[in-house]
Parts: structure tokens; C-alpha cells; sequence
């Protein structure tokens, strides 16, 4: 059975989210402020999803996010009244998979939870073959990463993205493409695929080897022999 954290300080609109998921065969798990989810987090590795509010009188959910992101790779969708396009940004850049803005209607975020899930499942189905690109190496079974030796910790999109992109070596994909392939088409922000571009390069290509920039269409991944320099 899945089991889904919710994180929210408003314990009616917590109730409710649980009570909806719990009627579609979830387990959840209730946390009111920053303090019960890093306990409720230590004590559940095995979590599938985390609905967690941005405002909280603790700990926001930014900060919660930015604290679990390098240790937990299930998703994380942000719950919250702050529906600017700047804070969905800033979320993303915190690691957060989706962002659903109050109020909402419970169908719609019940899809999401879905969704998200059935892609999640489908990743941990792919081929599990290790794979190798200059010096960096993913394992897609294991999601583990490695450049030049050395273990990197990537969020569960951000390892998607990378291994799209391996998948997709020498040919240039469109942000559509990307958008479509890894988030979905229920997800409306096309602008968090250029937010885990910049995230995956900080952590796996700070030189610019390997994620090329082809302007007005997309991204190339390609080999460091190659030597693109025109990108």
C-alpha cells in the first residue's frame, strides 16, 4: 500500500486530504507542523509521496523541503495559498515534483496523487542496466549516480531528466519534450524544466561538458569527446 506524508498546519484541510486518500486505498500519515514531519520522515523511509504546505508557523515547507530533498527521492508536491509564479519557482528549486494551489478541488488533487504515483512506478520498472557517458554513470535501477568516482545525490525528476537526456545522447529534445516525457501533461508550468536543467548542471556538469544549451529549441546531451563548442 502506498503511503503518503501530508504536512499542513490547518489540521481541517490535513483531515480532509487524508480522509479523501484514505478512500482511495492510502495510507497516510498526519503532520501539523515542521517538528512531526522530520519525525514522521525519519521514522517512514519507505514514504511515496509528501503533500506539504509552503506556510507553516515552524518551519515553512521550503525549508522542510530543501532539509529532505538529498535523502528522499519519492515526490514532493506543495500544497499552498501562495499561488504566485515565483513561489512555485522557488519551490522547484527546492527539489518539490508538483505544486497545487489553494483552493483546490479534492478530485483534481486525488489525479495528481495518482498520476504522480503511476509515474513513479514506472520509472522504478525501467531497464536497470547501468549506463556511462564520459564520467558520469546512472544506474536507473538504484537511481544511483556517480561523476568521476563520486556518488551525487539527484531528486527523483532530477534523475529522470538525466536519464532522458542519456537515453537521448547526441540528439537535441525540445523543453516540451522533456516536459511531456517526465511531468505529464497535468502539470501547467513548462518553466520547471529549465529550474532542473540549472539544478542538474550545479550538480553534475558545473564545466558545461555534457548539458548543451541549443537555443530556441532545447537541450543536447552529448559526449565530452565530442567537444561541441558551438553551444
Amino acid at each position: 500500500m502506498d503511503k503518503i506524508l501530508i504536512v499542513d498546519d490547518d489540521r481541517e484541510i490535513a483531515l480532509l486530504i487524508s480522509d479523501a486518500l484514505t478512500d482511495e486505498g492510502y495510507e497516510c500519515l498526519l503532520a501539523f507542523n515542521g517538528e512531526q514531519a522530520f519525525s514522521l520522515l525519519r521514522s517512514n523511509p519507505d514514504l511515496s509521496l509528501i503533500l506539504l504546505d509552503i506556510m507553516m508557523p515552524d518551519i515553512d515547507g521550503l525549508e522542510i523541503c530543501r532539509e529532505i530533498r538529498s535523502t528522499i527521492s519519492c515526490p514532493i508536491l506543495f500544497v499552498t495559498a501562495k499561488n504566485r509564479t515565483y513561489d512555485a519557482m522557488l519551490g522547484f528549486e527546492m527539489g518539490a515534483d508538483d505544486y497545487i494551489s489553494k483552493p483546490f478541488i479534492v478530485e483534481e488533487l486525488i489525479a495528481r496523487v495518482k498520476a504522480h504515483l503511476r509515474r513513479e512506478k514506472r520509472s522504478l520498472q525501467k531497464n536497470s542496466n547501468t549506463m556511462a557517458i564520459g564520467d558520469i554513470t546512472i544506474c536507473p535501477e538504484s537511481y544511483e549516480v556517480t561523476v568521476k568516482g563520486n556518488g551525487v545525490e539527484l531528486s527523483m525528476r532530477e534523475f529522470q531528466l538525466l536519464h532522458y537526456l542519456f537515453v537521448n545522447a547526441g540528439k537535441v529534445v525540445s523543453k516540451e519534450q522533456i516536459f511531456s516525457t517526465i511531468w505529464g501533461t497535468d502539470f501547467s508550468d513548462i518553466g520547471t524544466v529549465a529550474v532542473n536543467i540549472k539544478n542538474l548542471r550545479d550538480k553534475i556538469d558545473s564545466e558545461n561538458r555534457y548539458i548543451k544549451t541549443v537555443w530556441g529549441v532545447g537541450y543536447k546531451f552529448v559526449k565530452y569527446q565530442e567537444k561541441e563548442n558551438e553551444y
